[in-house]
């Protein structure tokens, strides 16, 4: 028996019946779901504690679009977002009505991934409703304590004819992706996206993917360590490295990898203490299995900076690891926790042809006093959003497309670029049923002259793009 196959209909029904469409209704199901958000973070901050002993910041806010405070800008934008834009037309068509219309998909399903189950879940909820579709929500199964939120709490707030929330593991999320969606949003590893992609073209159905990947982080020789220091331990160690935009590895020279170590064991000292496993502020590894997975790499290279590690806790110590092959197992993976490689290169042009050789990632940083360098990693290279001498602050701007390219992903989200993504945009042109005289130059028998009038008229006028 198919366990989804009701839920689905009737969401479809829902949306068929055209519920969904008045911008009140749509308002309404905002303002429900930033209650939840307001009312319910003790609660949320308490799974998240349970989950992966997260503390207020990183529960609260691992990224700024991603609090109450966006639900807020969403509904003051869906209504702007959702007029119909009128453009500009040759002389064939200065008559008509041009706009390009923006539409609910219908059926869209939103896949929340286990490293931030509730912020990254407040962030691509409200994306697919202010145009007016109908939701599913899968959440991790992995996060068990914010699934249980999610699955009981959140539904109170929404109105159910329209939104749904469905549990299960690989078994049951294979039996959801046979249905057909009108559009598919998953963020998790490149494996899983393989396979929601696979599903999702039986159907044509169109996925926004956000895949992560081996993010590079080039140090230049020009450089202050410290403060290179100071800001590639916060994101990397941020959510214990369980982040999808962390910098996964160093690219540097020998020269500076021998200032950079003791600037990152001061680093780590200053947020964590003596002994980060005592900390507030360092969390745990999600679950055994990943924990595992990550202590194998431990062995990799050499551990200059921590390494301990407690079955019994899921803990690993904020890690160093320096003498690193690019063939070891560290380097052919996501790490998704808080071990931090380094490599070395010989200069700039050789950093660049090492991240060119990979596949394009979720994010790119690059550290240097010389802005030439920064803005020549940025031309040279290609990755889903880049950073130059900071982290992921990048994504924290709803006005900036967030996405990745190629192996880390597909399509973007954020602001209005949420609205686009889980809208279809309809050409429309509406002509008065008048003017016979004036059209009737189209039909054939066709003369030269009125050939060479038809195509004059039919010109673009101008083009407001720039495309060198």
């Amino acid at each position: 028996m198919d366990p989804f196959a009701d839920t689905l209909q009737r969401l479809r029904e829902t949306f068929s019946s055209g519920r969904t469409r008045p911008a009140e209704f749509r308002a309404t199901q905002l303002k429900g779901l930033g209650r939840f958000l307001q009312e319910n973070k003790q609660l949320l901050q308490e799974a998240l504690a349970q989950d992966l002993h997260k503390q207020t910041l990183e529960a609260g806010g691992s990224a700024p679009p991603t609090g109450s405070s966006s639900h807020g800008r969403t509904r003051r934008n869906t209504f702007a977002c959702r007029q119909p834009s009128t453009l500009s037309a040759n002389r064939a068509s200065s008559l008509d009505n041009i706009q390009v219309v923006r539409q609910p998909l219908a059926l869209v399903g939103l896949g929340v991934p286990l490293q931030h189950p509730a912020t990254l879940t407040e962030l691509p909820l409200p994306l697919p409703r202010p145009p007016g579709n109908c939701v599913v929500l899968k959440p991790s199964e992995i996060s068990k304590s914010t699934e249980k939120v999610l699955a009981e709490v959140l539904p109170r707030y929404l109105d159910q004819s329209c939104f749904a929330v469905v549990l299960g593991g690989p078994e049951e999320t294979g039996q959801l992706l046979e249905h057909k969606f009108d559009h598919i949003f998953f963020t998790g590893s490149p494996r899983v996206g393989k396979i929601v992609m696979t599903a999702a073209a039986k159907h044509l159905t169109p996925v926004t993917l956000e895949l992560g990947g081996k993010n590079p982080c080039y140090v230049d020789d020009n450089c202050d360590p410290q403060t290179v220091a100071n800001r590639v331990a916060w994101f990397r160690y941020f959510n214990t490295g369980q982040t999808c935009v962390a910098p996964d590895y160093i690219l540097c020279s020998p020269e500076t990898q021998a200032r950079l170590l003791p600037a990152l064991q001061s680093a780590i000292t200053r947020f964590y203490g003596d002994d980060p496993r005592a900390s507030p502020d360092l969390g745990r590894i999600i679950n055994h299995k990943h924990f595992q997975r990550l202590r194998g790499l431990l062995s990799c290279g050499r551990v200059a900076i921590g390494g301990q590690s407690d079955d019994s806790d899921r803990y690993i110590a904020p890690t160093v690891l320096v003498d690193v092959q690019e063939t070891e197992p560290v380097m052919q993976e996501e790490i998704f926790g808080p071990i931090l490689p380094i490599l070395n290169v010989r200069g700039l042009d050789e950093a660049i042809d090492f991240i060119n050789r990979r596949e394009k990632p979720l994010a790119l940083y690059a550290f240097s006093n010389n802005s030439q360098v920064v803005k020549r990693v940025l031309a040279q290279t290609s990755s889903g959003g880049f950073c130059g001498n900071d982290g992921f602050m990048h994504m924290t701007l709803s006005s900036l497309p967030f996405g990745g390219v190629g192996a880390s992903g597909m399509g973007n989200y954020h602001g209005k670029f949420s609205f686009d993504t889980f809208s279809h945009h309809r050409t429309c042109l509406l002509r008065s049923p008048g003017l016979e005289k004036i059209y009737a130059i189209r039909y054939p028998p066709h003369s030269p002259r009125n050939l060479r009038v038809l195509l004059t008229a039919m010109e673009t006028r101008s083009c407001s793009c720039t495309l060198l």
